[in-house]
């Protein structure tokens, strides 16, 4: 088994990490903060941002929630890691390969993983036997809870916190540190002839757009624009981890009316790829 440099984290769980710490940073709380909204601690939270321990699916579900994001793609980014993390990703190793300390840690001996295994079929069975019965619901959230380790109940929805910034001010800031990234609208999506994919995203309560990719590449870059003048803003892919993650342009103010233009740059040969679209009112409820 080919095992990473001491102190480097495998690719699975650093861009597992990486979206995570995006996710919190769009929250705007504080690790104190977040382990006092969800149903884990905040050593727990400290881990798991960090990529020391692979948090379980529940707790990524609560932080997409928590910042208003869709549970899609970091679900899809945790199946990875937890492969890497409970070796199913990997060929079947020898006594060897094998790093008991870390083995005893992590609890992936073959009787353990086995064990793991067997249960998380039974507890996909029981759920959706559950599911089909009356007040079904309840039970395999109960079931599901109980994977957690943590007894206490799910806490209530919270409140977004309040944007940094508003038009003009928002210029060339970051979505996440001036909390605009909290409900974001997605004005327009695109994904590019390399398989990049590319969104145009709003703050009506932030009154600025932004562009973010994903699945990209080393090298490629995304800039923004509005039409009538502004200055451009761009982002770039530096390195494996910011590829496999949401990576954001700086934002521009956009009142509605306005329209936002992003333009995508390939590393590798390819023509620019841009799209647009316009901001429209949306009544406050």
């Amino acid at each position: 088994m080919t095992r990473n440099p001491p102190g480097e984290l495998p690719p699975e769980r650093a861009r597992l990490a990486s979206a995570l710490r995006e996710l919190k940073t769009a929250t705007g709380l504080s690790l104190a903060a977040l382990a006092t909204k969800t149903t884990f601690s905040k050593s727990s939270w400290e881990r798991y941002l960090n990529g020391k321990t692979l948090p379980p699916r529940r707790a990524v579900q609560e932080l997409c929630r928590l910042a208003g994001e869709p549970e899609e793609r970091c679900l899809a980014l945790w199946e990875l890691a937890e492969s890497e993390w409970s070796g199913r990703a990997a060929a079947p190793r020898t006594v060897e390969d094998t790093d008991p300390e870390a083995t005893a840690r992590a609890g992936l001996s073959e009787a353990e993983t086995g064990r793991r295994a067997g249960r998380g079929r039974l507890m996909a069975v029981l759920a959706s036997v559950c599911a089909l019965a009356a007040g079904g619901l309840s039970v395999a959230l109960v079931l599901l809870a109980g994977q957690s380790g943590d007894s206490r109940p799910s806490p209530p929805p919270t409140s977004a916190p309040a944007p940094r910034c508003r038009g003009a001010t928002c210029e060339g800031k970051s979505p996440m540190t001036m909390k605009c990234g909290v409900t974001p609208l997605t004005l327009a999506s695109h994904r590019t002839a390399s398989g990049a994919h590319l969104e145009l995203r709003y703050s009506d309560t932030c009154e600025a757009g932004w562009a973010r990719m994903w699945s990209t590449r080393i090298g490629d870059r995304l800039e923004l624009n509005r039409a009538g003048g502004g200055h451009p803003h761009s982002a770039e892919i530096t390195d494996g981890v910011a590829a496999q993650s949401y990576v954001f342009t700086p934002m521009t103010e956009a009142r509605p009316g306005t329209t936002v233009r992003a333009c995508f740059r390939p590393v590798r040969a390819g023509a620019r790829e841009c799209f647009e679209a316009r901001v429209r009112f949306r009544p406050r409820p």
